[in-house]
């Protein structure tokens, strides 16, 4: 099947790879020409594992091509997906704007039935919008040719987005017209092959589905986040409780970290908006809005804890801080609401040095990080432990899991190293040498270990929980 897919970011890209790899035709569309030169160079604008290789192979074999030109690309194409970003407004509500300035190019260009899909994340009633929008311009054109706008939303993770479209575990659809519906099937096809995860919503509740999806992702890592603030109040360990509660079946063991807040482009975004959309009508969902004020405080966390190991020695404004990871996750160079920039922030404000590395998202990083003489930018893991008073893992990336630590720690100035993701085994790190100091454990000291102690006491809980969960850095 012939298919435009317009905007060429993460969904966009990987959205109109893997039709193609599929056998259609598509065409991704851009208004960013230098984007689409890029692509049309063989250049991939994201970090995507999987994603290069696969672009260049359908290139290749002219079934994904990339242009900037609207009126061919709509006139050649059945369907025609919208990828474009909806930001959030002050008031969290999502900017659609870019959506209907697509709809309205659309509908300039169409001439015959076309399927318009909305696969960005959008609020509840953007169908009826996009509906509306090109109606508007059809009608200033004298133009009644019909159309259909489905709802399609997208479920891909950052780092794995190849895999979750190429298997999808869902696919969902919204649409009240059997005609768009049995279209949206053909499409999908290929992809329910061994298994048919087609789900037909109405509009509505296939955009609410995208929203509450992600809300209770969201609210499961402010759970885990929160419930590690009391753990380290009364001496538990999160790590362990996360074993013991997700062995329960009704609960399992995904989204159940915890960690230094949640990032990236979706999950603060999207959570925000579910809250905003639920307030234009009147309704108050206080715990949705308790996922993001869990949040924003779990982001000073890792602060506040680099702040209170310091005040007892030369403190952090005299103090070399090297920041392990700075994707909001692992296996994507996107920097957007990430934990490592808000902790960047915090440490540059009192003065700290900063000796920064990611394996992928550097270029971003360098993008939205203020340029200061306090930060390095390194070439590697050891290369930002030079000279470093602590080392602080941000990004759990897959080549931080086995370190040199020997290496690492004769490299540093001193013993310090805050886990945030709880990679590491506190006593073999405190044995290693380190002070570690992770989220939702004890703290383990290198030389309480050589005096036979490994935990902290209550006391100290009571302190450590009321200076990194209350106070702002």
């Amino acid at each position: 099947m012939d298919i435009l897919v317009i905007g060429t970011g993460y969904v966009g890209l990987v959205t109109g790879t893997c039709f193609a790899e599929m056998g259609h035709h598509v065409i991704c569309l851009d208004i960013n020409k230098e984007k689409i030169a890029a692509l049309n160079a063989g250049h991939i604008p994201i970090y995507e594992p999987g994603l290069e290789e696969m672009v260049r192979r359908n290139t290749k074999a002219n079934r994904l091509r990339f242009t900037t030109d609207y009126a061919s690309a709509v006139k050649s194409s059945l369907a025609c997906f919208i990828t474009v970003d909806t930001p959030s407004c002050p008031d969290g509500n999502a900017d659609l704007s870019f959506v209907k300035n697509v709809a309205s190019a659309i509908a300039e260009h169409m001439d015959e039935y076309k399927v318009i899909v909305n696969k960005s994340t959008v609020p509840l009633g953007t169908v009826q919008i996009v509906t509306e929008t090109i109606s508007t311009v059809l009608k200033k054109r004298n133009c009644s040719t019909g159309f259909s706008v489905v709802s399609n939303p997208e479920f891909l993770k950052e780092g794995n987005a190849v895999n979750d479209f190429m298997k999808p575990d869902r696919v969902v659809i919204g649409s009240y017209d059997p005609q768009a519906i049995a279209i949206m099937k053909e499409i999908y096809s290929p992809f329910m092959l061994n298994h048919d995860r087609l789900i037909i919503l109405d509009p509505p509740s296939a955009e609410m589905t995208k929203y509450a999806a992600n809300a209770m992702l969201a609210m499961r890592i402010s759970f885990m986040n929160e419930l590690a603030g009391l753990c380290e109040l009364i001496g538990a360990d999160i790590n362990m409780v996360r074993k013991g509660i997700g062995a329960d079946q009704r609960i399992g063991y995904s989204f159940l970290y915890a960690g230094p807040g949640f990032g990236g482009s979706c999950f603060p975004k999207d959570v925000r908006a579910l809250a905003a959309q639920a307030a234009n009508h009147g309704y108050d969902m206080p715990l949705v809005k308790a996922i993001s004020v869990v949040n924003t405080r779990q982001k000073s966390v890792l602060a506040n804890k680099i702040f209170r190991y310091f005040s007892e020695k030369q403190g952090v404004a005299h103090s070399v801080i090297a920041i392990l990871g700075l994707s909001f996750k692992p296996d994507t160079d996107d920097v957007r609401e990430s934990a490592a920039l808000t902790l960047i922030e915090q440490l540059l404000e009192v003065g700290a040095t900063l000796r920064l590395y990611d394996p992928a998202a550097m270029d971003n990083a360098k993008k939205v990080v203020p340029d200061s003489p306090h930060i390095h930018w390194c070439e590697n893991e050891l290369d930002a432990a030079q000279g470093a008073d602590a080392i602080v893992l941000v990004t759990e990336w897959k080549q931080f899991r086995f370190l040199d630590f020997k290496q690492i720690l004769s490299a540093m100035r001193g013993p310090a190293f805050f886990d945030g993701r709880n990679q590491y085994n506190p006593s073999d790190m405190a044995k290693k040498g380190f002070d570690y100091i992770s989220i939702g454990r004890s703290s383990v000291f290198s030389n309480a270990i050589s005096d036979g102690e490994t935990t902290n006491g209550t006391a100290q809980y009571q302190e450590a929980y009321e200076r990194d969960y209350t106070l702002s850095p």
